[in-house]
């Protein structure tokens, strides 16, 4: 098992990152061991599909551990992220009887992580969180980092709150379930860390991915487990330094150098009501749109953005989105939640590896523009 702790300063609080395959038959030992005696509660909050797969797992793992289960399945898809369906996950928890001493255990994908968290967040002020992610994305993404929230007819993620987990529980066999979308997604997700942050890191999922026959492959590897253990180890130093985004700091080790590629997928996403990409496959757009913009004004050598596109192109197929209005897709970044005194501010690249934030003032409309296009026609 890989196990990495994170320690977040100045408060000092800590939780543990646990990842092996087959983990979640010890999912009760787990939640024990990190919520101690006094929890007598857990709701799990998941959807349908997750739930059909991995609930009774879950259940049977957690009942010995005497804990009193209960569990809510939300919508499937980043448009169920909202506040109608945060309503209904705070009334479960009330009706489940969960107490400051109890806690919630979100099974399933970044959304379902996204809103349990923030419920968990916001019910009795605050009750304990698990994170149990079953998609590629959300065990090297969003699990960690205590990102929680929902989004608004008018942008993504706009409203939520700032909940560390308790422990986050990762299973790589819950890999192996994954349809090859999914799986893209992640690696796109996965490339991003690396390109913003970390040369290392980006090389080491690059050669993963470049040798892989079959997906059975790929969850058997042990290889796997430890580009997760690293992925993971790369966002908690990120986070460690600067857990809640300041939004004065512009260095390297900001924790918005994780916003690569995300302004653009934000945009791409809201435009398409969240209904034709996922969001890691949104972000591969989003890293190649700000590939082009980071070579246009020069920060970028060809040879850097070969690289990230080759990258990119290892993740697997993007959906079509040559038909997308670029109009639309320009109006929707100006309202980036991302910006500052009325100004995006842009996550792009000086190299493979190191991020540079750019006041939006540099990135015109049309550079926008041009460059959309130019990554669109090339990709579809």
């Amino acid at each position: 098992m890989q196990r990495l702790r994170v320690t977040l300063r100045p408060q000092a609080y800590e939780y543990e990152i646990a990842i092996e395959r087959g983990l979640l038959r010890r999912l009760g030992s787990e939640a024990r061991r990190c919520l101690g005696r006094t929890a007598r509660r857990v709701a799990i909050i998941s959807n349908a599909r997750v739930f059909d797969l991995y609930g009774a797992q879950a259940i049977e793992s957690l009942r010995p551990k005497s804990f009193v289960v209960s569990h809510w399945l939300m919508g499937e898809g980043e448009r169920f992220k909202s506040l109608r369906a945060l309503d209904q996950a705070l009334a479960f928890l009330s009706e489940a009887g969960l107490e400051r001493s109890d806690a919630v255990i979100a099974l399933g994908g970044g959304v379902v992580g996204d809103l349990a968290g923030f419920a968990a967040a916001v019910y009795l002020r605050g009750i304990a969180l698990i994170q149990v992610p079953t998609t590629l994305l959300a065990q090297i993404d969003s699990s960690v980092g205590g990102k929680t929230g929902v989004n608004l007819a008018s942008g993504k993620n706009l409203v939520g709150a700032f909940h560390q987990p308790r422990r986050v529980i990762i299973d790589t066999q819950t890999l192996s379930t994954l349809p090859q979308r999914e799986l893209t997604a992640g690696w796109c997700e996965a490339v991003k860390n690396g390109a913003a942050g970390s040369r290392k890191l980006f090389l080491q999922t690059t050669s993963f991915l470049q040798p892989l026959d079959s997906n059975q492959q790929q969850f058997q590897s042990t290889q796997l487990e430890t580009l997760i253990a690293a992925q993971c180890a790369f966002k908690a130093s990120i986070v460690a330094g600067d857990e809640r985004e300041a939004i004065d700091r512009t260095d390297h080790r900001s924790r918005r150098i994780l916003n690569f590629g995300h302004t653009v997928a934000h945009a791409l996403e809201a435009v398409t009501r969240y209904r034709r990409f996922r969001h890691g496959e949104a972000v591969g757009y989003g890293i190649l749109v700000a590939g082009e913009l980071s070579k246009t004004l020069g920060l970028l050598e060809v040879s850097e953005l070969e690289l990230l596109r080759g990258a990119v192109h290892l993740c697997g197929p993007l959906p079509a989105a040559g038909d997308l209005d670029q109009r639309a897709i320009v109006d929707f970044v100006g309202h980036d939640k991302k910006s500052r005194d009325g100004q995006v501010q842009w996550v792009l690249l000086e190299r493979i590896g190191r991020a540079r934030i750019v006041n939006g003032r540099e990135v015109t409309p049309r550079l926008l523009h041009a460059s959309l296009g130019a990554v669109l026609r090339r990709e579809t």
